[in-house]
């Protein structure tokens, strides 16, 4: 007998709730969840003064909290920026990809002058509460808005936020015996190429991963950013299991993706209900097809383990006897009765420098056209999960007016037949592999832009001009427990069907992407096929490497200076793979040469 293909496998119904927890029933689930290892993260970033105008650039680190490891359990994690309010700034979601994410954030000029506190963390390490997340603080300067007061002091108070720079951190410049830096001198001109190189002194004992970056010195005193050798510090006790006992709730690690979970009940009585299949799709051209099944109190949840560019998912019921409202679930807000924020305080005597950085901002701004980053494309999704389709474009054949006298006329293999009592269905011709092969009468899996379609009887009417292509795949699917004879995937040349889908027993939810990895623009003065010769170029930030891998003893770097001139910031920050903290800082002078 031929494969099967499974679209996904079904999880078995537990105590779920509509906020995304799980209810320990016993002792064994208990000791099941006490085997997995908890997470800690840290974050490398750009801060921990940012102004208007700028881009707050960041590095994810998940790691295992037993061993230091980078984790590979979680797959989602989530970076925060609340204010004092305690109000999001911004959420992100990053796909982990080996406990390793990385993201940015332009700072609007709407976003006041104010103390602000940056979060990591995944839901599996919501289990430890606040102080298993990763925290650090953020200042934001915004010379646009009148409003100053956040951050505004007298002159008397000024000497208490300098003590900032050196109270519980190092004054002096670090350096590793394990893994260096190196540059070919201490002093560069303006718009000027500086090769580094990253060193490791010590083999395997200095392979790991490590943010590399360099940035203009901070000239207002602020407290320095969390680096990895704090960190390891701070994070030395941090919990190595999950402390809940049997009964408590906790939050699911989304080990294999991203967790989308929901509720259904009845319309008419509006009490849950159980054990009742949903289907849930991701519209497009690269559609993700995924089941669930409700549990005692009606809930389901089922993961995202595919990347998906589309923010809407659609979660259906097939059963069209009965209306059921379908509701998605929310995972719990992130407790922030404990958050603290840092001191800092501004005086009037530093008004000229921020006039100055705002003004060098605004004209790097102007031409960010010319220095755009991309977007690093992800691998392909294969919609068929290994079949080989055939497609059919209808503009190669005489059209005809309907859906159903095009599958009729002009495709192969597919067509309608009587449902009886029941509605008519799409079924695909099988395949078959051997002689004896029994014949079914599987109805076949049928989406249009992506949208799974419960009533194949309800488009034999759509309006065939819309159609493009039409793509067959002859394998047996089976779908949450219902076996299929093959799946057909018809795409419009809008790719909107979504727009017009009626089905009742339906609900559009919305979908927060997950940031979407760069490759960051490199400012290039070699290039002779790019001009830069009259374009500013007031870069605070002259290198920015989120991750590098260290496997080698040696690695060069190269990157240009900016005309802004002033000391510099040569900083590599990371952790070797047995989990040894690495910070390294080396100081630049970038001024104008005499001509």
């Amino acid at each position: 007998m031929r494969k099967i293909l499974f679209l996904t496998l079904i999880l078995v119904c537990c105590c779920f709730g509509v906020s995304g927890q799980y209810v320990i029933k016993d002792g064994s689930e208990l000791l099941s969840l006490q085997q997995l290892p908890q997470e800690k993260a840290y974050v490398d970033h750009t801060g921990p003064l940012v102004f208007s105008g700028e881009y707050l650039f960041y590095s994810f680190y998940c790691f295992n909290a037993q061993n230091n490891n980078p984790s590979n359990i979680s797959r989602v994690g989530y970076v925060v920026l609340v204010n004092e309010e305690k109000e999001k700034i911004f959420e992100h979601k990053l796909n982990l990809d080996k406990g390793l994410a990385q993201g940015d954030f332009f700072v609007r000029t709407d976003i006041p002058s104010g103390r602000y506190k940056l979060l990591a963390y995944t839901q599996w390490m919501r289990n430890g509460g606040f102080d298993q997340m990763y925290t650090d603080d953020i200042i934001i300067i915004n010379p646009y808005l009148t409003d100053q007061s956040a951050i505004l002091t007298g002159s008397s108070e000024e000497t208490n936020t300098a003590n900032l720079r050196t109270e519980n951190f190092p004054s002096v410049q670090m350096d590793s015996a394990t893994v260096s830096v190196r540059l070919e001198k201490e002093i560069y001109g303006t718009r000027e190429k500086v090769r580094l190189s990253v060193n490791n002194y010590k083999g395997p004992s200095g392979y790991g991963i490590y943010t590399l970056k360099v940035k203009k010195k901070e000239e207002i005193p602020v407290k320095p950013y969390l680096n990895a050798t704090q960190y390891a510090k701070d994070f030395f006790n941090a919990d190595k299991q999950i402390k809940q006992k049997v009964g408590d709730s906790i939050f699911l690690p989304e080990q294999r993706g991203e967790l989308f979970f929901g509720s259904v009940q009845d319309s008419e009585t509006t009490l849950p209900v159980k054990d009742i299949p949903v289907i849930i799709s991701i519209p497009g051209k690269e559609f993700i097809l995924k089941f669930a099944q409700t549990d005692a109190q009606g809930n389901f949840y089922t993961y995202l383990n595919k990347k998906y560019t589309n923010p809407i998912a659609l979660a259906q019921i097939e059963e069209e006897n009965k209306l059921y409202s379908i509701k998605k679930g929310e995972v719990a807000n992130l407790d922030l009765s404990n958050i603290t924020f840092s001191k800092f305080t501004l005086s009037d005597s530093y008004a000229p420098y921020i006039k100055e950085r705002s003004v060098l901002n605004q004209l790097e701004n102007q031409f960010f056209t010319v220095k755009p980053d991309s977007i690093i494309a992800s691998d392909p999704i294969d919609p068929f999960d290994g079949g080989l389709p055939e497609v059919v474009f209808l503009d190669e054949f005489t059209r005809f007016p309907t859906f159903g006298e095009t599958l009729v006329e002009i495709v192969k293999f597919a067509g309608y037949r009587s449902g009886g009592k029941d509605s008519d269905y799409i079924k695909i011709s099988q395949d078959f592999e051997t002689y004896n092969e029994e014949l079914n009468s599987f109805p076949a899996i049928v989406l249009i832009d992506g949208v799974f379609i419960p009533n194949h009887e309800m488009i034999k009417g759509f309006d065939a001009r819309k159609i493009q292509k039409i793509s067959l795949v002859r394998d047996q699917f089976v779908l949450g427990g219902k076996q299929y004879q093959g799946m057909m995937s018809i795409e419009t040349f809008e790719g909107d069907y979504l727009g017009e889908h009626t089905y009742e027993n339906s609900v559009a939810i919305p979908l927060k992407l997950p940031v979407a990895k760069k490759n960051y623009f490199k400012q290039d003065y070699d290039n002779e096929a790019t001009d830069f010769s009259r374009i500013p170029d007031y870069r605070g930030l002259l290198l920015w490497e989120p991750h590098v891998k260290v496997e080698a003893s040696n690695y060069n770097f190269e990157f240009f200076t900016s005309d802004v001139e002033g000391i510099f910031e040569v900083i590599l920050n990371g952790f070797t793979t047995y989990g040894k903290p690495i910070t390294v800082v080396k100081e630049v002078t970038v001024m104008k040469t005499s001509q």
